[in-house]
């Protein structure tokens, strides 16, 4: 498809949506007005921003709020409460959690944007995929497993249970592909040395990870593949939009995002205005399937570059270069600089000696400063972990310019994480 092309599918499938929502959809009907008009022959002959521009934002405060106002799960669906078939919730990782109601169509939609997934990680019918997730109520990699198992693959659930359980499973079923949070993979990566499971000897060739930014940061990624033997692809999603980004095996370090079925808006978090390309911004989706519950100029909070250079794999979709960098609301002030912590993170998975850590945002009357907790590798201790302290202090002085105060702390002393991991402390003091 070239672009001319995929710019007019995005027009006809955007006013094919609102015609769908909007005699039906209480959120948009009362959030676009009686004042907005749609003109399906003038709105089909022009380009989806020109329909989009006069529309408002959605934002995730707004269903927030519609979801405390109209319990439980809010105006935000398009049809009767018995057309729809799964429901999920939000990681509640940033403000609570929210519902988010599916209907048959809208999920099979949401198995086609997976479909596009594994088509660019190069999934094969002999894949065997691993699922080491909880299977809970968050949407995680629900999707994932549906589409593995319409595809015929053999999908291997492996929710409650321990890590060491679910190593000996993968090993056992031979699986070829694992799908999980970075968090979780290097977690594997960790029991799996003390436990003396060979990773790199197993037969997992890709890890399709997910849920954090990091899957396309350069020092997180070699880590994981150096640890599994394997091929690392980044993948992004959310539960109120969906799946919508994957990375494909010719042009690793970002994401294409499947413009077919989203239109990508990046915007100046401060004005809201949309940026040229090669800006780095706010990432704004429109969905164009999932018209069960349907998000118009979703502000997803991750910070992005986007670019529409061509890529070596031929595709005319975007990317966003870099993956997600960052979510906008971790963001931090440090001594007059902007501080991500999934900047910080990315400098410490360059020492192969930390096998977890933790950031503390500490505050005073005189200044904010940034204090990071290692925990070294097991074995090393006393004046080795002493000299590891200063070479992360030193490295991170030199990256970031300013002074972090940097502590070994005992082995096995910092939490885990299966999902998203939980390292950064804003409040501390």
């Amino acid at each position: 498809m070239r672009r001319e092309a995929l710019l007019s599918t995005q027009t006809r499938k955007l006013v094919g949506l609102l015609e769908r929502i909007l005699p039906q959809n209480e959120f948009y009907r009362k959030k676009l007005g009686e004042g907005f008009q749609l003109n399906p022959v003038e709105d089909l002959q022009g380009s989806p921003e020109r329909i989009l521009d006069p529309l408002p934002f959605t934002t995730k405060a707004e269903l927030e709020k519609d979801q405390e106002k109209h319990p439980p799960f809010g105006t935000n669906v398009t049809f009767p409460l018995q057309s729809y078939s799964r429901v999920h919730q939000t990681s509640g990782s940033t403000g609570r959690p929210l519902w988010w109601l599916d209907t048959r169509e809208s999920w099979n939609w949401c198995l086609r944007m997976w479909e596009e997934v594994y088509r660019g990680v190069g999934l094969s019918p002999e894949d065997r995929i691993f699922f080491p997730f909880s299977f809970g109520p968050f949407l995680g990699f629900w999707a994932a497993f549906d589409r593995g198992c319409l595809a015929g693959n053999l999908c291997i659930p492996a929710g409650g249970m321990s890590t060491l359980a679910r190593l000996r499973v993968l090993m056992e079923a031979q699986a070829t592909v694992v799908v999980a949070t970075p968090t979780y993979v290097l977690r594997m990566a960790e029991v799996a040395r003390a436990e003396g499971i060979d990773l790199g000897g197993s037969a997992v060739r890709a890890l399709i990870v997910a849920g954090e930014p990091g899957g396309s940061v350069l020092s997180i990624k070699e880590r994981m593949e150096s640890v599994w033997k394997a091929r690392s692809f980044d993948h992004s999603g959310m539960t109120e939009v969906g799946p919508f980004g994957f990375e494909c095996v010719e042009c690793p370090g970002g994401l294409h995002v499947i413009e077919e079925e989203f239109i990508v808006e990046v915007v100046s978090p401060v004005t809201g205005k949309r940026l040229p390309e090669g800006g780095e911004g706010e990432l704004v989706l429109t969905n164009l399937g999932r018209f069960g519950s349907p998000l118009l100029r979703y502000r997803t909070g991750d910070l992005v570059r986007w670019s529409l250079r061509e890529c070596p794999c031929g595709r005319v979709t975007g990317r966003v270069v870099g993956g997600i960098l960052s979510r906008l609301d971790d963001m931090v002030y440090v001594r007059g600089n902007n501080v991500y912590p999934a900047a910080v993170e990315g400098a410490l998975r360059q020492f192969p000696e930390v096998v977890e850590y933790r950031i503390r945002l500490v505050h005073s009357r005189e200044m904010t400063a940034l204090r990071v907790e290692i925990e070294p590798l097991q074995g090393l201790g006393g004046e080795d972990a002493e000299a590891l302290a200063a070479r992360v202090g030193s490295f991170l002085e030199k990256t970031f310019f300013f002074r972090v105060e940097v502590a070994c702390v005992e082995p096995g002393s910092l939490p885990r994480f299966e999902m998203k991991g939980k390292r950064f402390l804003k409040n501390d003091s």
